[in-house]
């Protein structure tokens, strides 16, 4: 039996958790107020994610830790994410632990092919960059022997923990069609075919590499199903809520340009190409890898749509 400490209390977190769970793991959730999740076996902690003296302490006997936190502030990730990324490091370094990264795909930019793990790192905003610091330095402090490291990057998420600030489909797509109104998007093309992420398979990858020697130094795609357009996926919302209709529409231009008094609509800009042309995951190596499969996309959706997305 393994134990594992995560760093983050949130849909990944506690997904995660869930999944180290059934395999019979020994499991501890860090977050910054320490709140229990309320899982069967899993004990939760109040640490500080850019003490690396905490994290360390916190990690002592640890198999791994596993980074599956988020910034309060999604605008702010060139100055919240250095500390945190440095202190985690360190304490993976300092106790032997090895380090589990849970990712996206920012890292890569706009990309004009589906993406594997051997799509190039090419970062086209600060955000991208972030992240592609943040593994290139896990990378090559593993490559010196310091540490061991390995990372899973997800696409775009949907699932019933994935809160409204987590998932763009839920709460500007599938909520509104399952409830029979039209899904107006704040940016993008309804036509374009897109991975979504189902977070529970976010959590069953990091379970994984975080027990399985061969993740190690290397990065994985976590499984996604086939892809879907925003316009297929409000049309199968629809049908799961009983409406025979869906409509996907852009947000009218006065509200887009009223928007960008806001930091936070602003800082969409990086992740616009995400959703303005084909963004699509080959996440069959992993699959072949691990022999994991994603969640498919009917089970995925209706789970989201029964729990917390369709009150959003």
């Amino acid at each position: 039996m393994g134990q594992h400490l995560i760093l983050g209390a949130g849909g990944i977190g506690i997904e995660t958790a869930i999944a180290l769970s059934r395999r019979g793991e020994q499991v501890t959730i860090g977050s910054r107020s320490g709140t229990d999740p309320g899982l069967p076996g899993v004990r939760a902690i109040a640490v500080d994610a850019t003490d690396a003296d905490a994290i360390t302490a916190a990690s002592k006997g640890a198999d791994s830790i596993i980074n599956a936190m988020n910034p309060k502030s999604y605008v702010h990730w060139d100055r919240d994410w250095p500390p945190v990324a440095a202190a985690v490091l360190a304490a993976a370094q300092r106790s032997g632990a090895g380090l589990v990264t849970v990712s996206n795909l920012y890292g890569h930019g706009r990309v004009d092919a589906p993406m594997t793990e051997e799509t190039p790192m090419r970062p086209n905003g600060s955000k991208g960059a972030v992240r592609a610091r943040m593994w290139a330095d896990a990378l090559a402090a593993h490559q010196a022997g310091r540490i061991r490291a390995t990372e899973v990057r997800a696409s775009d998420y949907l699932g019933e923990r994935a809160s409204k600030q987590m998932s763009f489909l839920t709460e500007f797509v599938l909520s509104p069609a399952f409830r029979g109104r039209t899904s107006r998007i704040p940016m993008g093309r309804p036509d374009v075919p897109h991975s979504w992420t189902y977070l529970a398979d976010i959590g069953e990858l990091a379970a994984t590499v975080a027990t399985d020697g061969r993740s190690w130094g290397k990065s994985w795609l976590v499984p996604n199903d086939a892809p879907r357009t925003m316009s297929e996926a409000a049309a199968d919302a629809a049908a799961l809520g009983g409406h025979s209709r869906s409509r996907v529409a852009p947000w009218p231009g006065w509200l887009q340009r009223a928007a960008r008094v806001s930091a936070l609509i602003r800082s969409l800009d990086e992740t616009r190409h995400q959703f303005e042309r084909p963004f699509v995951v080959d996440s069959r190596h992993t699959e072949q890898t691990f022999g994991l499969a994603p969640t498919p996309w009917a089970t995925a959706l209706e789970r989201t749509l029964r729990g917390r997305g369709a009150r959003s």
